[in-house]
């Protein structure tokens, strides 16, 4: 198998997972709707950030360390499961709130506001995949399969990465420009509570669900 082989097979593969359904999905959409289209940029760029991380790890041999060690496996486990349920409920919560009558913010207020939140929505993409032990356990059982006899395997990890993130932000471009449209109509306070408890409760399930999970 050449490079170029293990590359296009390797996108069908990464190209399947991206468009099923999960809490990456979620955060994006949810980020879309209820805030700017910058912020749900950075979402989805934080989520490839993790996976590249994930991909380079998968290829050194540390996450071979984390699918070897039951230990390392559930401390990740739980610390991932704890995020995505302080995540939720954050979201839950704030949806019991209403909406204040803020001051008119100064311009330099709102650039620095908007550059906090860019990296807010990075940070919580990036935090949510990391923190996921699943997606490092799917990088160390896919990557090495893909990796030519002959090439660098580190190389080799990081193409394939890339090939995942790139296929990831293509396909959030696609979920952020199509719910632009309808959040026209999901913008008001309302529609926004709805929004978050839904996404809240979704996190809150996913994070025990994985709290659930045993060992791998």
């Amino acid at each position: 198998m050449t490079l170029t082989q293990a590359v296009l097979s390797f996108a069908v593969v990464a190209g399947l997972l991206t468009l099923v359904p999960g809490i990456d999905t979620a955060l994006v959409l949810r980020s879309s709707i209820t805030r700017t289209r910058g912020y749900a940029f950075a979402t989805a760029l934080g989520i490839s950030t993790g996976a590249m991380i994930w991909g380079v790890a998968a290829a050194v041999g540390i996450s071979a360390l984390l699918a070897a060690s039951e230990l390392a496996y559930r401390v990740l486990t739980l610390a991932g499961a704890a995020y995505m349920v302080w995540l939720g409920v954050s979201l839950l919560w704030k949806s019991r709130g209403k909406a204040g009558t803020p001051g008119r913010p100064t311009e330099a207020a709102v650039a620095a506001a908007a550059n906090g939140q860019l990296l807010r929505g990075w940070a919580t993409g990036a935090g949510t995949n990391l923190l996921n032990p699943k997606v490092g356990v799917f990088y160390i059982a896919t990557i090495p399969q893909f990796i030519p006899a002959g090439t660098s395997p580190l190389l080799t990890g990081v193409v394939l990465a890339c090939v995942h993130c790139l296929l990831t932000m293509a396909w959030f471009t696609l979920l952020i420009f199509g719910s632009q449209f309808a959040s026209k109509w999901l913008k008001g306070p309302r529609s926004i509570k709805v929004v978050d408890r839904i996404t809240g409760t979704v996190l809150v399930g996913f994070g025990l669900k994985l709290a659930a999970t045993p060992g791998h």
